[in-house]
């Protein structure tokens, strides 16, 4: 009797602990959705708030809906979103790749420096999260400017003759989408490498293999589950990054985060920008769940 109500008291224990997170993502993540989700079923009017009622009342007992999918045929039909999309996945891609060489030689360096400087190398790594990521960012725009410390080095040395356009362009966007999101990729990516198993090394080395080919054999595909960590970490966020863009980038930089900022801020929008982030999210969820089931499937 007493070991059945100690296994219950432990089953609704575990139940308790296990339902923590459900509980987070369900009033952080669902029912924020959700409310987005209404909205961009809604038609924009000059209130407060500006959309539409979602249930119309008319008497009876139950409410009638009030849906309409405008915004979303309306996001279809215009050119201006889908470059908006295709442009902020081919930055958010190109960023990705980037941040992956320059983050995975960081990592790997890390791994193979003596121990007592490990600490110390990834307290650098993480050191400028302790400062405001909208003051990293306004620090670039003081180093990438005509008058800036990058382009006084370059004249002072000779390099060039004349400064070099880099602010307002999508380079500036790529070296701060990189700067800001590096961590991210350096920190998976090197905790993989360090738990690896140094012996597979070792016996692959006293079979006469030589290190690049070592390298390219068994420690990339061995760190892939920290390399696709890290490049989710990053180009998620990436795609719909708006502060880079906005103080970095040019009129000709089209992301999809500064065209969301725009309908709700300038046009007053909401339903349209709530399709927009409704479309925005659906296109980064949908290949995440599949990742994750090709996972599953491998794995049993």
């Amino acid at each position: 009797m007493k070991n059945n109500m100690l296994s219950k008291y432990i089953f609704n224990g575990r139940n308790a602990v296990i339902a923590v997170p459900y509980l987070w993502l369900l009033i952080l993540f669902l029912f924020p959705f959700l409310i987005v989700l209404k909205i961009s079923f809604a038609e924009p009017i000059i209130a407060i708030p500006p959309f539409s009622s979602f249930f119309h009342w008319d008497g009876s007992f139950w409410p009638t809906i009030q849906a309409s999918f405008y915004n979303y045929v309306f996001i279809l039909e215009d050119s201006l979103y889908l470059n908006a999309y295709l442009s902020s996945l081919k930055i958010a891609l190109i960023s990705t790749l980037i941040t992956l060489v320059i983050g995975y030689a960081i990592a790997y360096s890390i791994t193979k420096a003596p121990t007592r400087w490990k600490g110390l190398l990834l307290l650098m790594v993480i050191l400028p999260f302790w400062t405001s990521f909208l003051i990293r960012v306004y620090a670039w725009i003081g180093i990438l400017k005509t008058e800036g410390l990058l382009n006084l080095m370059l004249l002072s040395l000779g390099i060039t003759d004349q400064p070099l356009t880099i602010m307002n362009t999508n380079l500036a966007v790529y070296i701060g989408i990189v700067y800001s999101y590096l961590p991210f990729m350096i920190l998976p990516i090197y905790a993989n490498i360090e738990k690896m198993d140094g012996s597979l090394i070792e016996a692959a080395a006293d079979l006469g293999c030589r290190p690049f080919k070592t390298f390219w054999k068994i420690t990339i595909p061995l760190s892939i589950p920290g390399i696709l960590a890290g490049c989710f970490l990053v180009f998620i966020p990436a795609v719909g990054e708006f502060v880079i863009p906005d103080l970095l980038g040019g009129t000709e930089t089209l992301m999809i985060g500064k065209v969301l900022w725009i309908e709700f801020f300038s046009n007053r929008d909401w339903p349209l920008a709530s399709a927009v982030a409704v479309i925005l999210l659906a296109m980064l969820i949908l290949p995440i769940m599949y990742y994750q089931k090709s996972q599953e499937k491998a794995i049993s």
